[in-house]
């Protein structure tokens, strides 16, 4: 299985925001995007998804172009965990969690046993079980987003697209969740695609990153030939030092600071 972009241009009607971008991303890698507010990765992400037509370019899933699969068949390989999401209706969480079941099962079919105990699994595997009888609409932002990336893991997708997935978490969450991607890429079996705010967070779980700036690819390769203080100051117009610190074992592990002064 693999995902790639060749020459992909993406927008709103005749309005561009993204061109030229090119990767691939295969099971086992963590790409993550950073640039600027409104660079256009949520626009790309869209158009990953198929709710946007490319401008230009091709999306291939397993060498074959993407807008031949059906809505259907591209749910079964591609699921999204989206930066917000307003509930309509005062949902279990578990019941959340169990619409991400409906690729595989239909929209008017019952759920299976299976299908509840693979929603369960999901929810276990956030360490949000405690949250499966909670009514959504009374959930925390950043409990909701767990709920979110525990509907996106009960599709048993291919390919995981995450839209800044920490945005609403405490540090604590933040650094569970960016464990747990590591742990899923580790696995081998699905491919990440996720976007940030922060370049430590490719430092900590990233096999693959990617500079978006003004509407094209600035850089992408391995966060530690990708993510200097030249990139980095291009990408977001300050100064930036890359620091090596020792973890617990004799670890080395780069971090990315400020430089405030």
């Amino acid at each position: 299985m693999i995902l790639e972009l060749e020459g992909l241009a993406c927008g709103y009607g005749r309005r561009t925001v993204i061109s030229d971008i090119s990767f691939t991303v295969e099971p086992g890698e963590n790409l993550c995007l950073l640039g600027p507010n409104g660079v256009g990765k949520t626009t790309l992400f869209r158009t990953i998804l198929g709710l946007l037509t490319p401008q230009k370019g091709r999306i291939l899933f397993n060498g074959r172009n993407i807008a031949d699969y059906s809505l259907r068949q591209r749910a079964q390989r591609l699921a999204y965990v989206p930066q917000a999401h307003t509930p309509p209706f005062p949902f279990r969480a578990l019941d959340v969690v169990l619409t991400g079941r409906t690729a595989h099962i239909g929209i008017t079919a019952t759920p299976t046993t299976r299908d509840f105990d693979i929603a369960e699994e999901s929810l276990e595997t956030l360490g949000a079980l405690d949250l499966a009888e909670r009514t959504y609409t009374e959930l925390s932002g950043g409990e909701r987003q767990l709920i979110l990336i525990a509907r996106a893991l009960a599709q048993r997708p291919d390919v995981l697209i995450m839209d800044e997935p920490s945005s609403s978490l405490d540090f604590g969450n933040q650094t569970r969740l960016l464990a747990l991607i590591a742990s899923l890429v580790r696995s081998g079996d699905l491919a990440v695609v996720m976007s940030s705010h922060f370049p430590n967070q490719a430092f900590s779980c990233a096999s693959k990153v990617g500079l978006m700036k003004d509407g094209s690819m600035l850089a992408i390769g391995h966060p530690d030939d990708v993510l200097t203080g030249d990139n980095l100051e291009l990408l977001y117009g300050i100064e930036v030092e890359i620091l090596q610190t020792s973890e617990r074992g004799g670890a080395r592990r780069r971090v990315c600071a400020p430089c405030l002064t």
